[in-house]
């Protein structure tokens, strides 16, 4: 833990996911953990395992319903394990391959995932969410804050909840964010969000605000920073109470900002930054959204673009 924390930069919830996908959950009909095959197998860590095993184990995972994605994670899990026993010398050979850059850089097997198209929703639909919060309760005024900035930002709900005071400049509308594996990035924040949060802070967090006075942006009613699972509960509720018929969570507003942003000719790149994604290819996949949203106006509004003119 201490090594995937301190060394790899990865966030809390990806660590215990790995813990996850490493022990497994002993509650029946749970997805068994690596070493939970293994005990299954008798086969012993680590001398044993091989390169089949690994693959037997993506297979016995394929046999259970788990899809590619929840596989390439476990992966993860067992490649940053190894990698760490290689470095403190706990093992000399390992069933990865290696790259060729040396021993101690490992390649994960090969897996084609499915790349599914990110749902977002539309400017009318954000709008509603946005007027669901009541502006005569601190909470309508922090909550609007808070999907306001989503909304405005592409923020992870992980970067929203750790936001402090001091990370905001209101003034120049920039916020400083600290994103995946510890890196830091700068983004903008639109007017509407600005407002919001003027808003919050003079007249609703001073309601949230403790003995201990602390520096975190969104509080909650005892104090303390927001959660991110209280974040994520809050904005369900507010769908639902907008009549929004998917299932509607952070991610789901990040993917939003940045269709909304390709639709509206932005740059790819600027996209990319402003999301913090380390590849471009991650960011691709918004351009097909927007395709993809393109072609569905296209063809409903277009007079020759119907079939039964063929």
């Amino acid at each position: 833990m201490n090594y995937l924390q301190s060394e790899q930069h990865l966030s809390p919830r990806t660590i215990r996911n790995y813990l996850g996908d490493l022990n497994g959950n002993l509650e029946e009909g749970e997805p068994k953990g690596f070493f939970q095959y293994l005990r299954l197998r008798n086969i012993e860590f680590p001398n044993q395992v091989t390169k089949q095993v690994i693959r037997d184990f993506m297979a016995w995972n394929f046999s259970q319903g788990i899809v590619k994605g929840s596989v390439a994670r476990k992966l993860s899990a067992i490649r940053s394990l190894f990698r760490y026993m290689l470095r403190e010398t706990l093992v000399t050979e390992c069933p990865f391959p290696l790259s060729r850059r040396g021993r101690n850089r490992l390649s994960a097997f090969s897996m084609k995932l499915d790349r599914r198209l990110p749902e977002f929703l539309t400017t009318e639909e954000i709008n509603r969410l946005l007027d669901t919060p009541d502006p005569g309760t601190p909470q309508g005024l922090r909550d609007r804050a808070i999907m306001e900035l989503f909304y405005a930002a592409g923020l992870r709900v992980s970067e929203l909840a750790s936001i402090d005071l001091n990370q905001l400049d209101l003034y120049s509308r920039e916020l400083k964010v600290i994103g995946k594996g510890e890196k830091e990035r700068l983004v903008l924040i639109g007017q509407p969000a600005v407002v919001a949060i003027k808003r919050y802070i003079k007249c609703g967090r001073p309601s949230f605000l403790a003995k201990n006075r602390p520096n975190a942006l969104f509080l909650n009613y005892r104090g303390g920073r927001l959660s991110v699972r209280s974040i994520q509960e809050k904005i369900l509720a507010y769908a639902k109470q907008a009549e929004i018929r998917q299932e509607v969570h952070p991610h789901l507003l990040r993917h939003s900002f940045a269709t909304h942003l390709l639709d509206g000719g932005a740059d790819l790149r600027v996209v990319q930054e402003l999301l913090g994604h380390s590849s471009l290819q991650t960011t691709q996949i918004y351009t097909h959204v927007s395709r993809h949203q393109a072609k569905k106006i296209y063809l409903s509004a277009h007079p020759f673009a119907h079939p039964e003119r063929e």
